[in-house]
């Protein structure tokens, strides 16, 4: 009587075990779909059209000759205005045409901004502040290649950009080089060690991977630094939300946030643990001014 009282128990437990195998199983093939996916070629995308400030890898956008009443204006769409009018006025001033081009980067004209710099940079063709704004522009529009070769010309091994390089590592992870793009990253950083946009194209390229530990790791030191962004902490909370520590992962994007912001920067995080689609394909305005899962920061 003893032994047949312990098999319902038993026979619970194995189909307990089973269960959670399964589950395991389960989570491990849509990992493995998803960092195969859409969404994820989504991050890529998002994250080299992403700078926060227009200044990107070229430096100021004013000339030396502009005053501070005629600094950059604040509203990216009023700087297409001003530095598009500039520009038609003169197609051949190299200062207005890089000013026109990441103000075209800034409000989403990615294509046009692409076509006024290639122009450009045949109009000045040894221009390396041209050539870094028009590799930028190249990698946005998802021509990784031909990013990269543009950026190769507009900096040289014995005065190296380190923002620059980090965009051309964004370029090579987008080729599936990664283990070269990783050296691009490591380069930056000699250059400026522990700077939280690089250390955040290099957890995002241990995550492309699927080394998710080591992009943890290397996320968390980014977020640990004072000057890391908004985006950082987007892409160390996706990466703990891919380990499965969802709570975590919200309390990540949740941290020192108002309620609001916090309430979008959940549902941001949801749609990208969840969704196969490109999270800028969201109806929710609330995402659209969400931080930006960043590849290609060089801000």
């Amino acid at each position: 009587m003893r032994r047949q009282s312990r098999l319902p128990a038993r026979n619970l437990a194995a189909r307990n075990l089973a269960a959670r195998n399964l589950a395991a199983r389960y989570r491990e093939r849509y990992l493995a779909r998803y960092l195969a996916s859409a969404a994820l070629t989504a991050v890529l995308a998002a994250g080299l059209g992403g700078c926060q400030t227009m200044s990107d890898v070229t430096g100021s956008l004013t000339s030396r000759g502009e005053s501070r009443a005629e600094a950059a204006p604040d509203d990216p769409r009023r700087a297409v205005e001003v530095y598009g009018d500039r520009y038609r006025a003169n197609p051949k001033d190299a200062d207005a045409a890089v000013a026109y081009g990441q103000a075209l980067r800034a409000t989403g004209q990615l294509a046009q901004a692409a076509a006024v710099l290639e122009q450009a940079t045949i109009a000045h063709p040894g221009n390396k502040t041209m050539l870094a704004a028009y590799g930028r522009a190249l990698a946005d529009n998802g021509n990784s290649q031909a990013a990269f070769d543009v950026l190769s010309r507009a900096h040289s091994p014995d005065n190296p950009d380190w923002r620059i390089l980090s965009v051309q590592g964004t370029a090579l992870d987008k080729l599936g080089k990664h283990e070269e793009a990783r050296r691009y990253y490591a380069s930056a950083l000699r250059i400026v060690p522990d700077e939280p946009s690089v250390l955040s194209n290099l957890g995002l390229s241990y995550m492309l991977t699927r080394e998710l530990p080591k992009a943890e790791e290397t996320l968390r030191r980014a977020y640990a630094n004072g000057s890391a962004d908004a985006r950082v902490r987007q892409n160390l909370a996706l990466v703990v939300g891919l380990q499965g520590r969802f709570a975590e992962a919200e309390s990540i994007v949740k941290a020192d946030l108002p309620a609001d912001e916090a309430a979008a920067n959940v549902t941001y995080l949801r749609e990208m643990l969840s969704r196969k689609d490109s999270p800028r394909t969201s109806s929710n305005p609330a995402l659209k001014s969400a931080p930006v899962v960043a590849l290609g920061q060089g801000d």
